[in-house]
């Protein structure tokens, strides 16, 4: 006596079906890769604007703290913060009341202007 036959059950998945799942997967980890990238770019950008703040207010409290009016003109001086050099150009220029002068500090890390900060000083 025969046995009948049993239908076939196919248990996993077909080629295709694998190779869909992995595109699906990789276009994944791509999009994450890139979110991630662009985080961690936004996060350095943020360091050096506060870096370049930072230089930029201490160069104006170092003004201020002269207890004298600045000259008219630019200067420019260094500054490190967190071990990187940025440069300082400070510009002074007069305003329409002669016991004020405009003063602004603007940072630059080689030829890229980061922050620029102004002020008024008045004659103490």
């Amino acid at each position: 006596m025969k046995m009948p036959r049993q239908p076939r059950h196919c248990v996993g998945f077909t080629l295709i079906e694998v190779l869909v799942a992995l595109g699906i997967v990789a276009i994944a980890l791509t999009a994450g890769l890139k979110a991630t990238a662009a985080l961690s770019a936004n996060a350095e950008r943020q360091s050096d604007m506060l870096r370049a703040q930072l230089c930029a207010e201490n160069t104006l409290i170092g003004l201020r703290l002269a207890r004298q009016l600045p000259g008219l003109g630019e200067t420019s001086t260094d500054c490190e913060q967190a071990g990187q050099m940025l440069q300082v150009r400070t510009g002074v220029s007069p305003t329409p009341n002669p016991n004020f002068v405009r003063v602004d500090a603007r940072v630059f890390r080689g030829t890229d202007s980061l922050v620029q900060v102004t002020t008024v000083m008045g004659r103490n």
